[in-house]
């Protein structure tokens, strides 16, 4: 039998409404600013949601021709703009010598959500005025398609949809094509831009959206707070480098963190609550995956959403999971706070923000944090940022519907 190869992550790139590149937020994260306002991508004015946390000023005209960038949904450009920057930070450049090696494994909800305007073109002006470009610019599969075109790479190509868990989930998969020899090299992690007039109506009708702050936007996301009353839409993207610890050896590429173990599990009970058990498994099952006792946690990035039943749930599937003693002692937080919830990506923005966690030795608070649950009573880094040597990292995404990934990155060493 094939012995598993080590993973590792040479590279990061990022689009989230802190900033337009991985280094910029986080350093945003790290100063605690809140990238949540009133949204601009359309007329929100007569919604009980106004708010969202976009992406601003962002130019894909950077990273693509005029034409491309007709014919690529924004959840697309912006994963284009992500790959091309962890490409970038990794050091590795597509050439005739490695085009054949890089694959693309993303998360996305794609342009699900605005394709429906296209039964009101067809009831107005009749089936042949539809969009002929519609599924090469708003379909799902787009999000890892565009980028393999634009960079022309030839790996594997896969596009994944898991509800919240997706880009956890696409990160696991490209783990393990790695390990097993499938790929050598995969840009990995979740893409998403869903802040539309359904995506907003039809998660405040189902009392996923808060719709307390629409005032005061930057408190709207209070993960584990005792007030919080929902999540906040978010959009972004967020990729790792992963590549075969003998190939980014083999080319001298600085490894920033070794991807070691992922954990999957499904809730079986209900179509929106969380339930304690799914959540415990998925952790525990990551735990052994990598060979990490509880107690060697540095720190966890948690879900984290700021809706009432998944912070408490979460809570206790934490304690459940690693043991009450290792669960008080471990720092925990939630980057939604500052960045909101990214769907799809958010598995994929969380873990570039675990690999600056062990690459820089702090870990990002949990903004917000103003009224303790005592439901939700353990250490969420409240409010500002913490030093703190981090060698390994317990990553959660948990998904509306009970689709749940973790995944563990470590410290790499020889």
């Amino acid at each position: 039998m094939r012995e598993l190869r080590r993973v590792v992550v040479t590279g990061i790139g990022a689009v989230s409404p802190l900033g337009p590149d991985a280094e910029s937020s986080w350093q945003a994260m790290l100063a605690g600013r809140s990238g949540i306002g009133p949204i601009t991508l359309f007329d929100a004015s007569g919604y009980p949601v106004r708010i969202a946390a976009e992406v601003k000023d962002f130019d894909p005209s950077r990273y693509l021709d005029h034409r491309t960038m007709r014919r690529s949904g924004r959840f697309a450009q912006m994963a284009v703009a992500a790959c091309q920057e962890a490409l970038c930070s990794g050091g590795l450049a597509v050439d005739e010598s490695t085009r054949d090696d890089i694959g693309i494994v993303m998360a996305s909800t794609g342009g699900v959500f605005i394709m429906g305007r296209q039964e009101q073109i067809i009831d107005q002006r009749g089936p042949d005025r539809v969009d002929p470009l519609l599924m090469p610019r708003l379909g799902p599969h787009m999000a890892a398609a565009r980028v393999g075109r634009v960079l022309g790479v030839r790996g594997p190509n896969t596009t994944m949809n898991s509800a919240c868990a997706s880009g956890t989930d696409a990160l696991g998969h490209a783990f393990n094509l790695i390990r097993t020899g499938a790929a050598d090299v995969l840009l990995a992690g979740g893409t998403e831009a869903i802040i539309s007039p359904v995506a907003i109506a039809s998660m405040a009708v189902v009392g996923a959206l808060t719709r307390s702050w629409n005032d005061e936007p930057q408190r709207a996301s209070r993960p584990f707070d005792a007030k919080r009353s929902g999540f906040v839409l978010g959009e972004g993207a967020g990729i790792l480098l992963l590549e075969s610890e003998e190939y980014a050896r083999r080319r001298g590429a600085r490894i920033l963190a070794e991807l070691v173990g992922v954990g999957w599990s499904f809730d079986a009970t209900d179509d929106t609550a969380p339930d304690v058990g799914g959540q415990t498994l998925a952790m525990v099952r990551a735990l052994r995956s990598a060979g990490v006792r509880p107690e060697e946690l540095s720190y966890i990035n948690a879900h984290g959403t700021s809706t009432e039943l998944n912070d408490k749930t979460e809570t206790a599937a934490i304690k459940r999971a690693l043991g009450e003693e290792a669960a008080r002692r471990v720092p925990i937080s939630s980057v939604k706070s500052m960045v909101g919830h990214l769907a799809a990506a958010a598995g994929g923005i969380e873990a570039v923000t675990c690999v600056q966690a062990i690459r820089d030795g702090v870990v990002p608070p949990t903004t917000n944090y103003e009224f303790p649950d005592p439901e939700c009573d353990l250490d969420y880094v409240p409010n500002e940022a913490r030093e703190l040597k981090v060698d390994v990292v317990l990553s959660n995404s948990f998904g509306l519907g009970g689709q749940n990934a973790a995944l563990i990155l470590r410290r790499y060493a020889q």
